[in-house]
């Protein structure tokens, strides 16, 4: 991701190195990202699950590349930071609906309902510190970043790649726990807004 607040980490900085040398701009890498994302949710959509998981995983460590070699060749900017977030989005919109085409087991309600409830907890914690920001009721940057909540990005995609590389009912619980924690963290949000500088 490119965000220039990230700290060069040891493994971040080996990576941005590595790649840098290749003369691909971090932006292009940025749109990498798709590439195995659309080839997962074929798969998903075929009923692949661990070619598809490994589709996606293959476009989360591009994702993690852009950002790399942006600090690294100190190319990070704003505008950059806007695309990976947009690519970022329609990555993860990607599998979800890969998984609701797969079609997972029921657990306790139909599954439809948990992956329904999935996209809304993936969406509704981004919006809500969008719309703070953009509304103004957050005034701070550093209380937009610091936000938080149960469960974020990186946590939700890591969950989620376990279960579909364990598959059957593994799967159904990391999409459940996934959608439960996303929503709850979306909620969290909420009640920071609502509290701010009260």
């Amino acid at each position: 991701m490119i965000k220039s607040r990230f700290k060069l980490d040891g493994a971040s900085v080996r990576i941005g190195m590595l790649f840098s040398r290749i003369n691909v701009t971090p932006t292009a890498w940025t749109f990498f990202t798709l590439t195995p994302a659309v080839a997962g949710f074929v798969c998903l959509s075929k009923g692949d699950l661990l070619t598809g998981a490994i589709m996606f995983i293959l476009a989360g460590f591009f994702d993690a590349v852009d950002g790399a070699v942006a600090r690294v060749t100190g190319r990070t900017s704003a505008m950059g930071a806007f695309l990976d977030g947009v690519i970022d989005r329609y990555v993860e919109i990607l599998l979800y609906f890969g998984l609701l085409f797969y079609g997972i087991q029921d657990l306790l309600l139909p599954s439809y309902f948990w992956l329904s409830l999935l996209i809304v907890g993936a969406l509704m914690p981004t919006y809500v510190r969008a719309y703070a920001d953009h509304r103004g009721v957050v005034t701070e940057p550093e209380d937009l970043v610091t936000m938080g909540g149960l469960i974020e990005r990186p946590e939700r995609l890591g969950l989620l790649f376990i279960g579909m590389l364990a598959g059957g009912v593994y799967l159904v619980y990391a999409v459940a726990a996934v959608a439960i924690l996303s929503n709850l963290t979306a909620v969290q949000r909420i009640l920071f807004v609502v509290n701010y500088k009260k």
